[in-house]
């Protein structure tokens, strides 16, 4: 076979002020000065991809908390262990979170957070010797709890009261203590062996599981009433919380419950479960919608409810 380079000479072009064009002078960034509120920063965000996804999710936040609808907030350990849990308090006696489900890890940091004010070990140093997630405080204290009224109330609720009977000396920035405080759900959800807890004698699977069976129903009930206009946002649960939330989807709508949410994942990168069971699968079939955002959780939790509380003010 022989080929020739083509004659360009009859290449049809277009005209760039007629072409449909992605990019607009109208969407880039804006600079502010040094002294720029807030706000002016936000607004000065360009309108693409991160930025505007950013500004939407905070957009339709605002709009499920004007409407009253639930605002969930899904959480892995990472983001107590990075420092965040001060301000998630903040936002549940704020009322911007109706309610938190948690994987397993969350109790474990906060609860030692709250008692002792220090968490987590250096697992590559104690898994040498065995001694990785062998305290004993944490596994009395979170093993007895849930032994005595897990099944009654629910994991969550179990641990924040008895933090509270306990005076704990931090209990003010304990998510769990706070969520028992001001009687907002904070829901755990455990698969036995995934906790340090589990490894120590006292440990019974029967009330852990029946007290994390309690939560599963708890949530479900949460979720009922968020297909209505409400919000999921999943912080850094990469497997559990996705596996529970599409299930208390299907719970919900078995039962009944039907509509639209906002669904949003935050992680520091992009995983199959959170992406399909959280962003995608939710929404097919409705008009809600879902959103991924990539980053450090010390840097996008405060960034983004920031940008709630800065919106919620001007609807105030």
């Amino acid at each position: 076979m022989e080929f020739s380079p083509l004659d360009f000479s009859g290449i049809a072009v277009t005209d760039l002020e007629e072409r449909p064009s992605k990019v607009s002078r109208d969407d880039v960034a804006r600079t502010v000065g040094a002294d720029a509120s807030f706000s002016e920063w936000w607004e000065a965000l360009p309108n693409f991809l991160g930025a505007t996804a950013l500004k939407e999710l905070a957009a339709r936040t605002v709009q499920a908390l004007e409407r009253e609808r639930p605002v969930l907030l899904g959480m892995g350990g990472h983001v107590v262990k990075v420092g965040l849990a001060p301000l998630v308090c903040d936002l549940v006696r704020s009322g911007y979170i109706s309610a938190i489900c948690t994987n397993g890890s969350v109790t474990i940091h906060d609860v030692e957070l709250a008692l002792v004010g220090k968490t987590s070990e250096d697992v590559d140093v104690a898994l040498q010797d065995g001694s990785f997630g062998m305290s004993g405080q944490t596994a009395a204290a979170l093993l007895e709890c849930v032994a005595r009224r897990g099944a009654q109330v629910g994991l969550g609720r179990a641990l924040g009261e008895m933090l509270l009977e306990r005076n704990a000396p931090y209990a003010s920035t304990s998510v769990l203590a706070t969520c028992a405080a001001m009687n907002v759900p904070c829901t755990v959800h455990v698969a036995i062996g995934t906790d340090i807890v589990h490894m120590h004698p006292q440990a019974d699977g029967a009330a852990i599981g029946a007290a994390t069976h309690y939560d599963f129903r708890l949530l479900c009930g949460v979720v009922a009433e968020l297909l209505d206009g409400g919000v999921y946002l999943n912080f850094g649960s990469a497997v559990m919380l996705p596996e529970v939330f599409l299930k208390a989807i299907s719970v919900a709508r078995n039962m009944g419950y039907h509509g639209d949410c906002t669904t949003a994942d935050f992680d520091f990168i992009r995983q199959y479960r959170a992406a399909t069971n959280v962003v995608r699968r939710p929404h097919l079939g409705t008009n809600g919608k879902g959103y991924s955002l990539t980053g450090h959780h010390e840097l996008m939790f405060p960034l983004f409810w920031q940008g709630v509380r800065m919106l919620r003010a001007r609807t105030a």
